[in-house]
């Protein structure tokens, strides 16, 4: 009838449900991960790349995530796509790079702080791949290979 029955939430086991007066929620409360689909995120030196994600939650508190927001599943999985294109677009190319780690804990810490008042406990957050547009691959390897080539000569001169 649209509230919570005294006593809380039921743990495992047997309990009766009126059929048509209550409703009662399954809440699974083992680890869940989920993909983070490929964005285009701009970054701070103006170049597009595209970065995945996979995030691992569990349910701290079933009441919260049942009673606070509709589909905690769901809200979950846009927070986790909005904050990847806001972590990703305050960095650098190099820094996105490199950094894979401390960008991978901001998003677990901001994640889990959003989550919080819907009894979801953000885990763990890791970037998967970063996919550099082809022009940027071949210039970057341009560069790359034109460095080793003036290495070359230094070490070349040196020699004679």
């Amino acid at each position: 009838m649209g509230r919570l029955r005294a006593g809380g939430a039921r743990g495992p086991g047997v309990f009766f449900v009126l059929p048509c007066i209550d409703e009662y929620c399954k809440v699974d409360l083992r680890t869940v991960s989920f993909d983070v689909p490929p964005q285009e995120v701009l970054t701070k030196d103006s170049v597009t790349v595209s970065v995945d994600a996979v995030v691992y939650y569990r349910i701290s508190d079933p009441l919260k995530a049942v009673i606070q927001v509709a589909n905690y599943s769901h809200s979950t999985r846009l927070l986790a796509a909005t904050t990847l294109r806001n972590v990703l677009g305050t960095r650098n190319l190099s820094e996105l790079l490199t950094e894979r780690e401390a960008i991978s804990h901001t998003m677990q810490v901001s994640l889990d702080e959003a989550t919080d008042p819907w009894g979801v406990k953000v885990e763990r957050v890791e970037i998967k791949d970063v996919s550099l547009p082809m022009q940027l691959q071949r210039a970057m390897a341009a560069e790359a290979e034109a460095s080793r080539e003036a290495r070359a000569k230094v070490i070349a001169a040196e020699v004679k």
